[in-house]
């Protein structure tokens, strides 16, 4: 792929001028005026906008080549990738899925050598050309099959990465790792015997205890999210680890809040204390709720729990470092719409449901209400029946 065309002053000032302007108008006032491939330079503003919030540093660096949408959809963020990289360092790192390489470019940067592995020629394309102007020599490119590379390969890699993909056949979104391509439950034993730690990334629709059925050796699954929606599931394994029991790490980031971590045993172990709702309702982040860590979350942090189905909390104190949700509740509200009305004037309030007996949606219309504003209306059941309680965010 010749990328001499999109690198000249005029490709370059184009994409610059006109980040903040509508890609479709450009094609049509640009249209047989421009000396350059105006449909490129368009798909590369379209691109960049995308991905502002998602890959700030990579977005504000011209010398950079953007793919498809769908590639870029499926990379890392930033935030998730640099987390990734924490605590991993080493001589030799294989990405075996490079994809548009955002894991591939943190996870190397605490390692002497990485390899980048990509099959879809286009994409490898503009990842090398990508990845050698961010980091001149730290790497080696094969635009194949990574497990193929891996098994010709002499070499020992302190990390192997993957992130298989994560859709089938007409874009359906896929729940086991054996359905995922590549199939990593059947390259297990290639995969252990060429690393010293392993890190695989799923989609959060997989679910955990599947996961460790299909790969029993996996010692700990990271739940990442970001600003409470999850955004990742991460696998390690590590030669020699010490651990002895199925560990599970749940990481919030953009929030501040802290880590929650456990081992699989103390949930099982972990008894919820049910009772009525008192002064504060507790809603615990979504990582915690994908986790499955229902009982041990109020038992940890000596919260009762409003039903055994109903995954809020509550406590007659403010409690501290929760990772979740706190409101502070002012009445339970009469659900007639004169009582409604006489609290929210102008219609306006947050609508949470959690275990109720109908939809936010059908709640709001037959009220009249809107979202807005920093009141809420939260809606539940408690072991006395469905109730819905008007809050104050305090966290």
């Amino acid at each position: 792929m010749d990328f001499s065309e999109f690198h000249s002053a005029e490709f370059r000032q184009f994409v610059q001028d006109h980040l903040h302007e509508d890609p479709a108008l450009l094609l049509l006032k640009f249209g047989g005026k421009v000396s350059f491939d105006l449909k490129e330079a368009v798909q590369q503003i379209s691109a960049r906008k995308k991905a502002s919030k998602k890959l700030s540093e990579w977005t504000s660096n011209p010398d950079i080549h953007f793919p498809s949408s769908i590639s870029l959809e499926q990379s890392s963020s930033e935030e998730t990738a640099q987390f990734k990289a924490k605590e991993i360092s080493g001589k030799y790192m294989i990405d075996l899925t490079g994809g548009f390489g955002v894991d591939s470019f943190y996870l190397s940067q605490t390692f002497d050598k990485a390899i980048y592995c990509e099959q879809q020629p286009v994409l490898f394309e503009i990842t090398k050309h990508n990845l050698e102007i961010l980091s001149p020599s730290k790497f080696d490119f094969f635009n194949g099959d990574g497990l193929e590379y891996l098994r010709d390969s002499d070499l020992h890699f302190d990390l192997i990465y993957a992130d298989p993909a994560r859709r089938g056949k007409g874009n359906q979104k896929l729940y086991k790792i054996q359905d995922c391509e590549p199939d990593l439950v059947s390259s297990w034993e290639l995969l252990k015997s060429k690393a010293d730690q392993i890190l695989l990334k799923y989609s959060p629709m997989l679910d955990i205890s599947q996961a460790w059925d299909e790969l029993p050796d996996i010692q700990k699954i990271t739940v990442l999210s970001v600003k409470n929606e999850v955004k990742e599931l991460l696998l390690h394994w590590k030669r020699n680890s010490e651990a002895h029991s199925k560990q599970i790490q749940v990481q919030d980031l953009g929030n501040g809040l802290p880590e929650f971590s456990f081992e699989i045993d103390d949930e099982t172990k972990a008894i919820s204390q049910i009772g009525e709702a008192e002064k504060y309702l507790i809603e615990p982040i979504s990582g915690i709720l994908k986790a499955g860590a229902f009982k041990l979350f109020g038992y940890r942090f000596g919260l009762k729990k409003l039903d055994i189905h109903s995954h809020l909390y509550t406590s007659s104190e403010l409690p501290n470092e929760v990772p979740g949700r706190i409101f502070e509740i002012v009445e339970e509200v009469p659900l007639k719409k004169p009582e409604i009305k006489a609290r929210f004037p102008k219609g306006k309030v947050n609508v949470l449901f959690r275990n109720y007996a109908s939809k936010p949606e059908d709640f709001k219309k037959k009220f009249g209400l809107k979202d807005g504003g920093d009141d809420y209306l939260i809606g539940t059941k408690s072991q006395s029946g469905y109730k819905v309680f008007w809050c104050k965010r305090l966290q």
